[in-house]
């Protein structure tokens, strides 16, 4: 990903929240055979106050990837939209694209057996605690021999970045006029391009910077 100074995002904190907020990530791993993605959720570590998350893959997709043996691309991708140029001030415009994205890469750590089992467990509880009736990992009608057996189906891993690269792109170069009349049309909930996540990451910027001013 290109960076741009204007948009940069460098502020772990953020970065945190990203992650937290858009679990759902891709991997990418340069092999022999060419490049190969996969699509995983993945939590922050929760030892840990820096950008360390952990996550699983299925078997066989470790030995694809050679999961602990080379660099490993975390694409995180949060809220994302059209921008039509009809949203700007009469004249000559483009449309463009908003969004929220960051790459993480190194080489990740594979887990223990125990230590995956609490990061299933973890993740079985950060997607339930929204159901109304959440069922836990190793809550019946799970047993022991039924989730250890679901843990030898996968490969956990740790991995902390040695290489961040994040984008956050939200009409930053526009006066804040322009960004307000963006904001409004992606919250409008009507035409295609209406987007309230986006909207509010755009709200969230916006407010942040003019409180620096």
């Amino acid at each position: 990903m290109r960076q741009n100074p204007s948009f940069a995002m460098t502020d772990v904190g953020e970065l945190r929240r990203l992650v937290e907020l858009n679990p759902w990530v891709t991997l990418v791993s340069q092999t022999d055979a060419g490049l190969v993605a996969s699509h995983y959720a993945v939590l922050l570590d929760d030892g840990r106050d820096d950008l360390t998350i952990v996550g699983h893959v299925g078997r066989p997709d470790d030995m694809i990837h050679g999961l602990g043996e080379r660099e490993l691309l975390v694409v995180v991708q949060g809220p994302h939209g059209y921008i039509s140029p009809g949203w700007y001030p009469d004249g000559p415009n483009v449309p463009t694209w908003n969004f929220v994205s960051a790459h993480l890469t190194g080489v990740p750590e594979l887990l223990t057996p125990q230590e995956n089992l609490e990061v299933l467990d973890r993740l079985v509880a950060r997607f339930e605690r929204g159901m109304p009736q959440p069922r836990l990992l190793w809550e019946p009608p799970n047993d022991a021999e039924y989730v250890t057996k679901l843990e030898r189906g996968t490969v956990g891993f740790r991995l902390t970045p040695t290489r961040v690269v994040a984008k956050r792109k939200l009409s930053q170069n526009r006066p804040d006029d322009v960004v307000e009349t963006i904001i409004a049309e992606l919250e409008a909930g009507a035409g295609p391009y209406a987007d309230p996540r986006l909207a509010g990451e755009m709200r969230r910027d916006l407010d942040t910077r003019r409180a620096a001013r």
